[in-house]
């Protein structure tokens, strides 16, 4: 495989699941990890990524980012509007991070009366100017890479509380393997905020489906809604629907 070809398929994938790890690189295009760091190093000093220790993560997943760097920037806010009708007044929210998530945050109206639990800072200063919604950062260590907030702290905090939704992005999904992550801390942290959910929304564009990262966050009889851009009725969700999640 040329260089171009092999960064091109980089590209693709750092953009797909935000975060990739040399390892995972190397496997998959049979290559050396000396190899891939040479080209994380490259497309690092080019400016099409953010190299970070062990991987890279995507321009359009680190903070700071413009909107015009966001991958699938419109599909995403298809995601977001068809979120937001399941969020009414009076409920208790809780998210995750990443920029489907700040997109839906951003769309949510103005008459919209709620408290919205965040692990994420980027999604809590969205929302610092909507007049009607109580806003309640979760904190704990501050993860670089995810730009959100992990470890034991925000797990304990979120063993107080009951919450009427959970709102996830993920960065695999699939029949066979369920929601999967590739980051430890980030695993056992969309754990609790799903134990701590009556509801369970996982929020994904369609090509993500049917991929699988490393670990595994939760079984797909645990998600209660699927958010996708595509129609529900696309063939590409069949096997979904036949899981009893809702799809939207």
């Amino acid at each position: 495989m040329l260089k171009k070809e092999r960064h091109a398929l980089i590209i693709k994938e750092i953009n797909l699941h935000n975060k990739v790890l040399s390892s995972d690189l190397a496997l998959q295009l049979n290559v050396s990890e000396d190899t891939i760091r040479r080209d994380l190093n490259e497309m690092d000093e080019a400016g099409e990524i953010v190299k970070v220790h062990g991987g890279a993560l995507s321009k359009s997943y680190h903070y700071p980012f413009q909107h015009n760097d966001i991958y699938a920037g419109d599909s995403k806010k298809t995601i977001a509007e068809k979120a937001i009708d399941l969020i009414t007044d009076g409920m208790v929210v809780l998210t995750g991070g990443g920029t489907t998530m700040i997109e839906m945050v951003r769309m949510l109206p103005k008459t919209l009366t709620a408290t919205i639990f965040t692990i994420s800072p980027l999604v809590a200063l969205q929302l610092a100017d909507h007049p009607l919604i109580t806003v309640i950062l979760i904190g704990g260590h501050f993860s670089k890479n995810s730009q959100v907030c992990i470890g034991t702290q925000v797990v304990s905090y979120l063993n107080e509380i009951r919450f009427d939704v959970c709102f996830l992005g993920t960065n695999g999904i699939s029949i066979g393997e369920g929601v999967t992550d590739s980051d430890l801390d980030i695993v056992q942290v969309k754990k609790a905020m799903i134990n701590a959910s009556n509801k369970l929304v996982i929020m994904c564009i369609a090509e993500k489906l049917n991929s699988v990262q490393r670990m595994r966050v939760c079984n797909l009889h645990q998600i209660n809604y699927l958010i996708t851009d595509v129609s529900p009725d696309e063939s590409l969700l069949q096997a979904y629907r036949r899981e009893n999640i809702q799809l939207y």
